[in-house]
């Protein structure tokens, strides 16, 4: 194929042998993933206060989880021209993208753990005299936590896609950026190692969420396969 159309894989090997060498392609790679970083905490902390706000309580439910069911439906990415008018063309628009990407799953999941905790846990708990804190510590929290490190496990992919468009707004750094500039040269090369690089980043994030499952959820037995 022509280069134009998509470089050799040796060429591509090449260029991120250089990439590395002069620190371009690390430093983009250091100012994505504190973009990604930041935007996933912010996330984390709106889409888990929520979901325990809508999963707890009846009143939080009616409150919460009809305008957020409404909002999921709209893609976050059309969301950017609104951003830019509210938090300029700077760094925030950037994490607002990624946040609102990260919130929705994060939520629907765990909103969905809260829910599907077993009744007949609550009731064995209420019989041995937990009160509602302790219920909520003792059996909700623990039932719901596989939903939630489910929902972290979507929410980093959606993060990372989130990025992509971010990226796009603006940027002088970030991997997004070096994509840019290589389109502006018609530099495949280039724009296949940062595609490498994001499916990369992505699968690191994806197996540090498993290690976390496996240290938090060591007491429950499931199917491993045979």
């Amino acid at each position: 194929m022509p280069p134009e159309i998509l470089a050799s894989p040796g060429t591509i090997a090449g260029v991120a042998r250089d990439l590395l060498a002069d620190g371009s392609l690390t430093g983009a790679m250091g100012v994505s993933v504190q973009r990604v970083a930041v935007g996933l905490l912010f996330g984390a902390v709106i889409g888990i206060t929520l979901a325990l706000l809508s999963g707890l309580f009846r009143i939080g439910e009616d409150l919460v989880d009809a305008g957020m069911q409404m909002l999921r439906t709209v893609p976050f990415v059309g969301l950017i021209p609104l951003f830019i008018i509210w938090f300029g063309i700077g760094e925030a628009p950037k994490i607002a993208i990624i946040t609102l990407g990260v919130v929705f799953p994060l939520y629907l999941n765990a909103y969905a753990g809260i829910r599907g905790v077993d009744s007949q846990l609550i009731e064995a708990g209420q019989s041995l005299g937990l009160s509602r804190r302790g219920l909520v510590r003792h059996v909700v929290l623990p039932g719901a936590l596989p939903g939630a490190l489910t929902g972290l496990r979507y929410s980093l992919g959606v993060a990372w896609l989130a990025l992509v468009f971010a990226e796009q707004v603006n940027a002088d750094a970030g991997i997004g950026f070096l994509m840019m500039q290589a389109r502006d040269f018609l530099r495949t090369d280039v724009i296949v190692v940062c595609l490498v690089v994001y499916a990369f980043l992505g699968l690191l994030a994806d197996l540090a969420v498993r290690l976390l499952e496996r240290l938090l959820l060591h007491w429950r037995p499931t199917f491993t396969g045979q």
